[in-house]
């Protein structure tokens, strides 16, 4: 597994995320009618609206599990971060040398497949995303693509 780089003005990006005042706020309806339209449109059973905090990766919202956060080293989304303007796919974590020994892919999750849009604020820092997440290797057409770049917005 290869951990996330740290961003190099990690710190600024993280009290932008702060001046959000989001992280460990109670679930809301429209997140999670998000997350719940973007595993719709793109055929997975797992979305997530996330937010990278120091230290963690905190879950605004969820569709298809339970956990509240996990801890940033781990995160795929803390990968996606690190590239605002992209959305990151790994099509088979299994033969990704980022993720193939990860606990998410080796453990009960599971996660094979992943595709992150960064949710990125006004002055272009990558506050966290949102991603879709399958149990099997996949792609994305590109209508998914744009429908999760839309939502992501």
């Amino acid at each position: 597994m290869i951990p996330p780089v740290i961003p190099i003005h990690d710190a600024e990006r993280v009290a932008a995320l702060k001046s959000y005042h989001l992280l460990d706020t109670l679930s809301e309806v429209e997140f999670d009618e998000l997350t719940e339209l973007a595993a719709q449109i793109c055929g997975t059973p797992i979305a997530a609206v996330t937010l990278i905090d120091e230290h963690r990766q905190w879950f605004k919202s969820k569709h298809g599990f339970t956990v509240e956060e996990t801890p940033r080293d781990v995160s795929f989304c803390a990968h996606a971060i690190n590239t605002p303007l992209e959305t990151m796919i790994v099509s088979n974590a299994h033969e990704d040398d980022r993720f193939s020994d990860n606990p998410f892919v080796t453990g009960e999750a599971n996660f094979v497949f992943y595709a992150g849009v960064p949710i990125v604020d006004e002055d272009n820092f990558a506050l966290g995303t949102l991603c879709v997440i399958d149990n099997t290797p996949r792609e994305l057409t590109e209508g998914q693509l744009k429908s999760l770049k839309t939502i992501a917005k």
